[in-house]
């Protein structure tokens, strides 16, 4: 049965059949480990592969602040996902990210991005964006 997220006074929670789901921190850092870190760091700052790219990665510990003080959870998602801005393709299917397809995979959970809207969301997509989030300073 799919997990439904429900948004509750300004945190989040995980409630599937009555019991809360784990976000998963454990393998939100291995997805992060696996999926992010070589170009933006083990704690959102440019990583290893950073200064071999055409264009260079963004601060992930900074993008609260960048944001006057609120976390872009969805931008976030639509940015590892790939997304259109302005008409132009941004994002994994941009070439500017490597593809992270199995982020897309597994379970769904119903994910309200601020708007009010709850949007099925795979699961891996939303603990990696609630992990980069841990990172803000």
């Amino acid at each position: 049965m799919r997990a439904i997220l429900i948004g509750c006074a300004g945190a989040m929670a995980l409630v599937a059949c009555g019991g809360p789901v784990d976000l998963g921190a454990p393998a939100a850092s291995r997805d992060y480990a696996d999926y992010c870190a070589g170009c933006h760091g083990a704690g959102g700052e440019p990583g290893p592969i950073a200064q071999e790219l055409k264009l260079h990665p963004v601060s992930l510990a900074d993008l609260t602040m960048m944001n006057d003080g609120n976390f872009p959870g969805a931008r976030v998602m639509s940015k590892i996902v790939g997304h259109r801005e302005h008409g132009e393709m941004i994002g994994a299917e941009a070439g500017d990210m490597p593809p992270f397809e199995a982020l897309l995979d597994g379970p769904v959970v119903l994910y309200d991005s601020g708007d009010g809207i709850q949007t099925p969301t795979p699961i891996r997509l939303v603990r990696l964006m609630e992990y980069i989030k841990s990172m803000q300073q």
